[in-house]
């Protein structure tokens, strides 16, 4: 070690123990806090206020954001921090904090995040008089529909899906169906 400290490096053409001197009377002291280290990647909000991130989707808050806007995830290998990128009066970005979810397709929704969309019932949001409803939750009196039954996945499975024939295709078309018969592939 001695002899490699007096030696001049072949890069910046100086004696090797002098620069390591220098170099740590440069230092500064470590902060009092631990580094972070986490993922930081930009992300749109779906219409559900919904954000896909590493094959899962992490709630932010409907009355904070608005469809197709970019968030900032910041994640780490315990928790997922969503942070608005647009600028707001208060100053504060963060949106939404969740543990990080383990394996892929789970939803991490805070039931709070929902609140201020649209029921689904004619599209249209209430503003004023009327307290919104969460959008999962339906209408006093109302049995759960189609739209709630997606939301369920164990719901989603009841659905009865209606089936009809190809050829009720073809005649709105106005197109013959398509057939072979043994000439005509003998023929080519």
């Amino acid at each position: 070690m001695p002899q490699r400290r007096s030696q001049i490096h072949k890069t910046h053409r100086e004696v090797i123990g002098k620069r390591a001197a220098r170099d740590h009377a440069a230092l500064k002291p470590l902060p009092p806090t631990p580094y972070l280290v986490a993922e930081r990647h930009l992300r749109p909000v779906g219409k559900d206020c919904l954000v896909a991130f590493g094959g899962n989707l992490y709630s932010v808050p409907a009355r904070r954001v608005r469809p197709r806007q970019l968030v900032e995830v910041r994640a780490t290998k315990s928790q997922v921090m969503l942070h608005s990128t647009a600028p707001d009066g208060s100053g504060e970005t963060l949106l939404a904090m969740h543990p990080r979810a383990v394996g892929r397709g789970t939803r991490v929704v805070e039931e709070s995040h929902w609140d201020g969309l649209p029921t689904g019932k004619g599209r249209r949001t209430t503003t004023g008089d009327v307290p919104p409803r969460p959008r999962h939750e339906p209408a006093p009196g109302e049995a759960a529909g189609p739209l709630q039954a997606l939301l369920n996945r164990t719901a989603a499975t009841q659905i009865e899906v209606g089936r009809r024939p190809l050829s009720v295709y073809d005649e709105l078309t106005g197109t013959r169906p398509f057939t072979t018969n043994r000439a005509t592939r003998e023929s080519s």
